[in-house]
């Protein structure tokens, strides 16, 4: 390499704009394919916010890739500027649950996310300040800023506990704000999520819900093509798009990983200094992929999901049949072996039925019924989506 040379000097010869094909970009509303009746559904619900009214609290649910934080994101960002038209001042404040999980941090987060020191003269410290404080600031704020606060929470599942929701749901008839009022939007992946809330935070909520169903291969072709534009022009070629949705959605329906998988075709195109992005990568790409989003989901799984996807993995390895279904029942058992390992105690043979059904949910595992035989009832099933070898590196890793 002589002195002019750089690693960096040359201009990307497949990319023009890779923002467009990162997760959290938040496209414009002519791009967001396939999700015109989730708007709909949830502009209605908000709507009266548009005019300073109280907006109805909002849970959505769906499996990751389905579009719900990308679709809260862009309607709350509608809103308040269709709010602005009419003189009422609307903010959001987005709060991912996994990273701010206890009541303190996701109220400090809420409170920061609507503050304006100069405006309000209120100052919310990062520690040192109690959860009853952080309220407070919380109200205050409010009442100097806003007419009405949304408050996007994400994974809401992971809140350590729910009295976030009754606080936040009940601020207006409680009287903590006079001048303001709140609605609230809560996102998880868990469609019995609603189930673990105390009876009181459900009467409190009152929440409309609503499921985004996963994208068919129609849909994720036109997402991608969407994004097509994040590339140099032609340097792609037209059987790449078509090939990453048809596998997108025979897996999964996930937007999130039709987009990674596209990306990372583009970036593996470089790394072979080819100048075209071509259907050959689309393979590399996905295994790409698989890996980097099974670290990330297992990586925000509870420690003994974790240890149960291990022991589901213990047993296919073990099995002579590659498909190789297993019952729940001796799942359980390599479950209490894992647990044992890691020196730590197995939960409930119950709460692990709970745990398996959101994997399931979550597509990390498959479940069904099988019957014993005449008269012997039936019991459950379960099998890995993913080669157990993959799973027990993420585990690792993650």
């Amino acid at each position: 390499m002589n002195d002019t040379e750089s690693f960096f000097g040359d201009p990307d010869p497949i990319f023009v704009d890779k923002e467009l094909l990162r997760v959290s970009h938040l496209p414009e509303g002519d791009r967001i394919i396939g999700r015109e009746e989730e708007l709909g559904n949830l502009a209605n619900a908000i709507k009266d916010a548009q005019r300073g009214g109280t907006p109805n609290n909002v849970l959505i649910y769906g499996k990751t890739g389905t579009g719900k934080s990308l679709c809260s994101k862009y309607i709350t960002q509608d809103l308040t500027e269709a709010a602005a038209e009419n003189g009422v001042h609307v903010d959001v404040a987005y709060i991912d649950c996994f990273q701010d999980s206890t009541e303190t941090q996701a109220v400090r987060t809420v409170a920061e996310s609507f503050n304006d020191r100069d405006e309000t003269g209120v100052t919310v410290p990062a520690s040192g300040v109690s959860t009853s404080d952080c309220y407070r600031r919380l109200w205050k704020i409010l009442d100097a800023r806003l007419d009405v606060g949304i408050i996007i929470l994400d994974e809401i599942d992971k809140l350590e506990d729910d009295n976030i929701l009754m606080q936040l749901s009940r601020a207006a008839e409680a009287g903590k704000v006079e001048d303001s009022t709140l609605g609230i939007i809560g996102i998880s992946n868990k469609i019995r999520y609603k189930e673990s809330l105390n009876e009181r935070v459900k009467s409190s909520l009152s929440e409309r819900d609503f499921v985004f169903p996963p994208y068919d291969a129609n849909q994720l072709r036109a997402i991608l093509s969407s994004r097509a534009d994040a590339f140099r022009e032609s340097v792609l070629d037209d059987d790449v798009i078509p090939k990453v949705a048809a596998l997108a959605a025979k897996e999964h329906g996930d937007a999130r990983k039709a987009i990674d998988i596209l990306r990372y075709t583009g970036e593996i195109a470089d790394e072979h200094g080819d100048d075209h992005v071509r259907a050959e990568y689309v393979d590399e790409a996905h295994e790409r992929e698989e890996e980097a989003r099974l670290a990330e989901l297992i990586g925000k799984q509870p420690e003994h999901s974790k240890y149960l996807l291990q022991g589901l993995a213990l047993q296919m390895q073990q099995s002579t049949d590659p498909d190789a279904m297993i019952p729940s029942k001796h799942v359980y058992s390599a479950y209490e072996v894992v647990c044992e390992r890691e020196g730590t105690d197995p939960l409930k043979i119950r709460r692990v039925r709970d745990l398996l059904s959101e994997l399931a949910f979550l597509s990390l595992i498959d479940q069904d019924r099988k019957g014993r035989g005449k008269g012997k009832g039936a019991h459950t099933i379960n099998q890995l989506i993913d080669a157990p070898e993959l799973i027990v590196e993420a585990c690792k890793s993650a």
